[in-house]
């Protein structure tokens, strides 16, 4: 693969996990939750994830790194839940495995946007 090519998959990583959590996001707070009606923790819960999209899907370095730093608290909230609901297995109405997969989408939305706006700002200086 070609160095050139190394942040353009990185970035088509980021923005397709990204996209991912907020999917994921959105059916979870809207119809997979077991406890509350889609509403308000919906829109409390998926709007900061609009916030840096444009930027994301104009590439800009600035934006992969704040949208990184908001990662990291869904990441938490996934790691947080994943221990709390562990008892309940890999069921489909157990919200373990949704827990784990958006924690694995934010750690892998940090991970490949840390070496998105790297590559990005690499490619402005030079």
């Amino acid at each position: 693969m070609a160095k050139a090519e190394t942040p353009h998959l990185f970035c088509r990583t980021a923005l397709a996990s990204w996209l991912a959590l907020m999917v994921l996001t959105v059916l979870w707070e809207g119809w997979l939750a077991p406890k509350a009606p889609p509403g308000f923790w919906l829109a409390v819960k998926a709007l900061p994830l609009l916030a840096p999209l444009f930027g994301l899907l104009r590439g800009q370095a600035r934006s992969y790194v704040w949208a990184s730093l908001l990662a990291l608290l869904y990441l938490t909230e996934g790691l947080v839940l994943a221990w709390s609901e562990r008892a309940g297995g890999l069921r489909l109405d157990s919200p373990w495995p949704y827990a784990l997969l958006e924690a694995a989408l934010s750690a892998l939305f940090v991970v490949t946007a840390a070496y998105c706006a790297r590559g990005r700002v690499g490619v402005a200086r030079s």
